[in-house]
């Protein structure tokens, strides 16, 4: 019988293996490395202009030069694994959190990129004057110009009739602006500074359109209420959480027969900023916002006070009972809940000998 002699494993062989996987991991890890972003998080947007005629190897160096990848030996070696047929010249927006395949992909669309493009930021919890301001700080319009679409009746009964949200209660002659509350937060861009008014106003109705959307059912039926209950709790609460509890809150006190006592509200009514106390008379003043009023027993201020966040929005639908009456909140930002008025006051002082009153 033949014996079989077993092969003994060539440890040269063995090592070849070994430094060959090695090599082949190290390349893969530069390559991940190389065709990264050059920093994660960063959307600092920069301008790129790629001149007609320019080789692969001047966008590349262009490119490296900008800091928005790290070789360009890597950029032409992508080109041409990937067989990018070409790279279009023309003005682009990078940022240095695009890796270098995304920026490959946009070089080779081509851009549409506006040099005059505008973007405009409208933030939660602020009022229709405020959005006024932005809008005439950054497009070719007066803040007059604003307001006075803002207030046109003709323009305002136009809407109504295009958005389901906005009804005839934003007509009442004692509301400060109809469509306050009802412009969604957000940031929007737009072609040039000579954008309408009417088309910045329209898309953020759009926006708010929906966002509203998917509670349509809810809110079908007396939107104003909601929006105007989200814009108080906007400015109140800091967070889903506890605007969903005050809001809780204000319809306990709603049903008890009290007046909702919101300070926001007053500051509202006096068309005020929000920068120091008001004084009891201030406090006590009559109109159809300010519910800290003893005339607005059992009442909602007669609309929205600000703009508010879906945040807000959802609060006001979906709110948390409880059986509390009372709220108030120190500097810090916590809220404290009572039952009583005895003990509200008696947490207020508390509040203001820890020295955390707001003001």
């Amino acid at each position: 019988m033949a014996v079989v002699k077993k092969t003994k494993p060539k440890p040269l062989l063995f090592g070849f293996i070994f430094v060959l996987a090695v090599i082949l991991i190290a390349i893969g890890v530069l390559w991940i490395y190389l065709a990264s972003s050059i920093e994660a998080g960063n959307k600092e947007e920069m301008e790129v202009v790629v001149e007609s005629g320019s080789t692969t190897s001047q966008i590349g160096s262009l490119l490296k030069e900008k800091g928005l990848i790290r070789s360009e030996l890597l950029f032409k070696i992508y080109i041409r694994l990937n067989h990018v047929s070409s790279l279009k010249a023309d003005t682009y927006i990078f940022t240095k959190d695009m890796d270098l395949g995304k920026i490959i992909e946009v070089l080779e669309k081509g851009s549409n990129y506006n040099p005059n493009l505008i973007k405009l930021t409208f933030k939660e919890g602020l009022r229709i004057t405020d959005y006024a301001k932005v809008i005439g700080d950054n497009t070719n319009h007066t803040y007059d110009e604003v307001i006075s679409v803002m207030k046109d009746k003709e323009y305002i009964n136009s809407l109504i009739t295009k958005y389901w949200f906005l009804t005839d209660s934003i007509l009442d002659p004692n509301i400060y602006y109809p469509l306050e509350g009802y412009l969604a937060p957000n940031t929007y861009h737009f072609d040039n500074k000579d954008v309408p008014i009417n088309d910045i106003i329209e898309t953020m109705l759009s926006q708010m359109e929906k966002e509203l959307e998917t509670y349509k059912s809810i809110i079908v039926s007396d939107p104003h209420y909601y929006i105007t209950m989200a814009s108080i709790v906007e400015l109140e609460g800091t967070n889903t959480e506890n605007r969903k509890m005050i809001v809780g809150i204000f319809r306990n006190r709603l049903d008890s027969g009290m007046n909702l006592g919101s300070d926001v509200t007053t500051y509202y009514g006096l068309q005020v900023a929000m920068t120091s106390d008001l004084t009891g008379e201030q406090f006590a003043s009559v109109n159809a916002y300010n519910t800290r009023s003893t005339t607005m027993i059992g009442k909602m201020p007669i609309g929205p006070i600000c703009n508010p966040g879906l945040s807000s929005i959802e609060a006001s639908i979906n709110p948390t009972n409880n059986d509390y009456l009372f709220f108030v909140a120190d500097k810090n930002g916590k809220i404290y809940y009572t039952k009583t008025n005895r003990e509200h006051e008696a947490k207020i002082a508390e509040i203001k000998a820890n020295g955390d009153w707001i003001w």
